[in-house]
């Protein structure tokens, strides 16, 4: 396979060229090799570590869990044991995040089951959200 423009890049991992180049600031991608031309020439590992980079994001890593993980991914020999403690905090902090979000999702059916349609002035809505925090 021939090198790769960004936007090659970008259009292979389905990734905007803008976040290319966000992921090779924070340090996420290593720097491509320059053409003659001054253009970046991405090879396919490149490819490869963008495309375990954005997995890994839209599974919700956090950027400093996606480099601990690239960090651990580059040591094949390993045990996976930190590899599995990364996913086990990652996994407990979704959990505490659905909790919220249950809890909110019933506040708020709470709040719009006592609206009774009528006028702004006596809408319990606006009334719940300008009470004082209990």
């Amino acid at each position: 396979m021939r090198d790769m423009t960004i936007g090659d890049l970008a259009r292979r991992t389905g990734a905007k060229v803008e976040t290319v180049r966000y992921y090779e600031k924070a340090g996420l991608l290593p720097a491509p090799a320059r053409t003659a031309g001054n253009y970046r020439a991405y090879e396919p590992e490149h490819l490869a570590r963008l495309n375990f980079v954005l997995r890994a994001r839209r599974l919700g890593f956090s950027l400093d869990q996606v480099r601990e993980l690239l960090g651990l991914a580059d040591e094949r020999g390993r045990p996976c044991d930190a590899v599995d403690a990364i996913a086990r905090t990652h996994l407990a902090e979704v959990e505490q995040k659905i909790n919220e979000l249950a809890r909110l999702r019933d506040e708020l059916a709470s709040v719009i089951g006592r609206c009774r349609s009528g006028v702004v002035a006596d809408c319990r809505i606006i009334e719940s959200l300008a009470a004082e925090p209990a």
